[in-house]
């Protein structure tokens, strides 16, 4: 399957596991207040955010791809400034720069002359899904719209938009057991329960800033799933760099909670 492909059969996934969680809500089927911007929000995600992102990490070995992926929350502190009026604190701008400079290792593996490693277009595609995610959480908190609601309508604009892009292109996925598999796979652990429990987490806990560094040990534990599972030789400097990484989007994020 092409990315978008794939995409299609996981959106689809992840929108039946958001429909019927609300089901189980017993909700009200009024239209929320502001459910146009809901509307462009499903344009990012799951549509163009994803897009982009499944298409970076088509190009990009995933030990690259997964660890750029999270400088989204460098994005996000940097973004703030200009959207939610944030102040741009010392700490953030050092957590910045440690990440970068992981950043840097992981892309050269040590020898500064071999940034043309890897595929300046996965790169980019990879970083440009930063800063969509990041908009994209920065903008959904001047809704006041339960998340579930906003994840269905979301979800279901997003769906219908990759589907079209789909018959537009490449047509859509053969409905193969293989091809369901995966797609359902990403649907439900990357998009749809993984969301549910992680909302759900947030709302039990009594320190969400404790809750929220659990998301870090992620990239730790995929680098198991990448060696083991993919077949990916883990190199040495990913293990240098991705630590490196972490530290510096621990310091940013500690800084703006």
């Amino acid at each position: 399957m092409t990315p978008a492909q794939l995409l299609w059969i996981s959106s689809c996934s992840a929108l039946c596991v958001f429909f019927v969680a609300y089901l189980f809500t017993k909700p009200s089927w009024s239209l929320p207040k502001g459910w146009c911007w809901v509307v462009l929000f499903g344009v990012i995600n799951p549509f163009l955010y994803y897009l982009v992102l499944l298409e970076g990490y088509d190009r990009l070995p995933a030990q690259v791809a997964q660890p750029l992926n999270y400088l989204w929350a460098i994005v996000y502190a940097l973004l703030a400034v200009p959207i939610l009026k944030q102040r741009l604190s010392w700490k953030i701008v050092g957590g910045i720069f440690v990440s970068y400079l992981g950043v840097v290792l992981l892309l050269t593996r040590g020898d500064v002359t071999a940034f043309d490693t890897f595929s300046t277009v996965g790169i980019f595609l990879i970083l440009a899904s930063t800063v969509l995610w990041a908009c994209y959480w920065l903008y959904q908190q001047k809704l006041a719209i339960p998340p579930l609601q906003f994840m269905l309508i979301g979800f279901t604009v997003g769906t219908v938009l990759i589907g079209c892009y789909c018959l537009t292109t490449d047509g859509l996925p053969e409905l193969t057991p293989i091809n369901l598999s995966y797609g359902i796979w990403i649907g439900c652990f990357e998009m749809g329960l993984t969301y549910l429990l992680w909302q759900r987490a947030l709302a039990l806990s009594t320190y969400v800033a404790s809750v929220s560094q659990l998301i870090f040990l992620s990239p730790i534990i995929s680098l198991g799933f990448i060696q083991f599972i993919l077949g990916e030789p883990v190199h040495v400097f990913t293990l240098v760099a991705l630590p490196i990484i972490l530290l510096g989007v621990i310091i940013v994020r500690r800084s703006i909670s």
